[in-house]
């Protein structure tokens, strides 16, 4: 048989010291586990924004990198560049120290001529007629 069930107990609390006791400790669990929630909360807050803080310098750092690297690419390109016109200029300091190759460019772009020789300068193109 169920028994029926009230509403309201009528239960008188016990009054001893024992009782308020375990009261207190139990006031006493509580506010600790709030506080350790609480602090919790700040160390999780306090970690995600370091976290972020680094995650976000971590990404303008690569793209720092790629840009320095992308950069460097560039300029050992341009440095390259810069190597085979010293070597062409180079080989044209060689060849404008030969008597004869500068003989050969007096008489071939300004039209000088040896004793007794005619210069005829022939067009390079093909006439369109």
């Amino acid at each position: 048989m169920a028994r029926p069930t009230r509403s309201k107990r009528n239960v008188t609390k016990i009054e001893s010291q024992y009782v308020q006791e375990k009261e207190q400790q139990l006031a006493t669990k509580s506010k600790e586990k709030k506080r350790l929630f609480r602090r919790l909360i700040a160390f999780g807050v306090l970690f995600s924004l370091v976290m972020g803080f680094l995650l976000v310098n971590h990404i303008n750092q690569r793209a720092q990198m790629e840009e320095k690297q992308e950069e460097y690419h560039e300029r050992v390109a341009t440095l390259e560049e810069y190597k085979e016109e010293n070597q062409d200029l180079q080989r044209e300091v060689e060849l404008l120290s030969d008597v004869e190759y500068i003989l050969q460019i007096a008489r071939k772009d300004y039209f000088f001529s040896k004793d007794g020789e005619i210069i005829f300068k022939l067009p390079d193109e093909d006439p369109s007629y």
